[in-house]
């Protein structure tokens, strides 16, 4: 038993892999602005972003690593996803009609709480190409 060196390997530091928000971020710095101001309002939302089915249904994930947006599969199919709320359908009926500008009943503004609100309103002032106009709860 005499005295031997025993190496030890360095722990190995894996990247961790990039989030699914940073991921659409640089995908859709190359979009429309639409597709920029939409997919920065989900990513704000946070909550819909994180379920499955929100996933599965709208980021299409690439060999590359690489994720974009399929907006139209998605609008054809969401209404219709288990586990959906009328919030949910109704915050995504007003994001979905800010990647393709079109009437949408403002009533779906009614079902919203005020996070989300707010956060639908920010996306239409940046629509509009205002970054000034403050949203927000006042003090």
């Amino acid at each position: 038993m005499g005295n031997r060196t025993v190496e030890v390997p360095p722990p190995e530091t894996a990247t961790p892999a990039p989030l699914l928000s940073d991921r659409l971020t640089a995908w859709a710095r190359d979009q429309p602005p639409c597709e920029q101001v939409a997919v920065a309002a989900l990513i704000e939302e946070d909550e819909l972003l994180a379920r499955e089915w929100v996933r599965g249904l709208l980021v299409a994930e690439h060999d590359d690593g690489t994720v974009s947006c399929d907006w139209l599969a998605f609008e054809a199919r969401y209404t219709r996803a288990p586990g959906r709320t009328p919030a949910d359908k109704a915050f995504l009926t007003l994001i979905v009609a800010v990647r393709f500008p079109r009437n949408v009943s403002l009533g779906n503004l009614e079902r919203l709480d005020t996070r989300r609100l707010c956060i639908v309103l920010r996306a239409l002032a940046k629509l509009a190409g205002s970054d000034t106009v403050a949203v927000g709860t006042r003090v």
